[in-house]
C-alpha cells in the first residue's frame, strides 16, 4: 500500500463529484447521477480550519492520532478547492477538501485501503475506530459505542455503493465503497433550510 496508490485513490474520492458534474452536463434527464454535495455552488463549510480540527481531534483522541495534512497537487482541478491528506498508517488515510481563501473544511474523509491476509480484521477495526472518532468530533454527545454503531450501520447501508449518503441534523455522512480498491467514510456539513413561517 504505497503513498502513490493512496494519493490516486484520495484524489478520486475527493473529486468523484467532478465526474458526476460531467455526467449531469451530458445527461439532463431526471435520472442523471447526482453531484457530490460539497462541490455544489454555495455548499456549506464547517466553521473550522483543518489545523484547528486536527488540534482538537488529537487532543480528544490521543490513541488515534492524525498527523499533519499535506496539500495534494490539484493544478488540473476544475473546482475551487484545496485538497490535503494525512497518512495514518499503511492502510489508512485522512483527507479533506478545503474552501480556497478561508481554508474552512467542506468534507473530512477517512479512507481505508484493505489488506489481504491475516491482518485484515485488525486493520478494518482500526479504520472503524478512526471513523467513529471522526463522528464524535462532530457529535460529541455520542459515546464510543454509539459512534461505532453509527459507523457500522452506515458502512452496512453503503456496502458496494460508489456513493451513499445519510443526513443527521446538520451533518451528512457519506460512504464510497470500491470493494478491494478502498472504502471512504466522510463527514460533511449540511445547509439546513429554514422552515416557512
Amino acid at each position: 500500500m504505497d503513498r502513490n496508490r493512496f494519493i490516486r485513490f484520495a484524489a478520486a474520492s475527493l473529486l468523484l463529484g467532478v465526474a458526476w458534474t460531467h455526467v449531469l452536463a451530458a445527461d439532463t434527464s431526471a435520472a442523471a447521477t447526482p453531484v457530490a454535495p460539497y462541490l455544489l455552488a454555495g455548499a456549506p463549510t464547517f466553521d473550522l480550519t483543518i489545523v484547528k480540527f486536527r488540534e482538537r481531534y488529537n487532543d480528544h483522541n490521543p490513541n488515534l492520532p492524525i498527523g499533519e495534512f499535506r496539500s495534494i497537487d490539484n493544478r488540473n482541478d476544475l473546482i475551487n478547492l484545496t485538497r490535503a491528506a494525512s497518512k495514518i498508517n499503511s492502510t489508512l488515510y485522512a483527507s479533506t477538501a478545503l474552501e480556497k481563501g478561508s481554508g474552512k473544511i467542506k468534507t473530512l474523509q477517512i479512507t481505508y485501503l484493505p489488506v489481504v491476509g491475516g491482518g485484515e480484521k485488525a486493520a478494518r477495526a482500526t479504520a472503524v475506530n478512526y471513523m467513529a472518532a471522526l463522528v464524535r468530533e462532530f457529535e460529541p454527545g455520542l459515546t464510543v459505542e454509539q459512534s461505532t454503531a453509527r459507523v457500522m450501520d452506515l458502512l452496512a447501508k453503503g456496502r458496494g455503493a460508489h456513493f451513499f449518503q445519510q443526513s443527521w441534523g446538520p451533518l451528512r455522512y457519506v460512504v464510497a465503497d470500491d470493494g478491494d480498491k478502498g472504502l471512504t467514510f466522510a463527514v460533511e456539513p449540511v445547509k439546513l433550510a429554514l422552515a416557512e413561517p
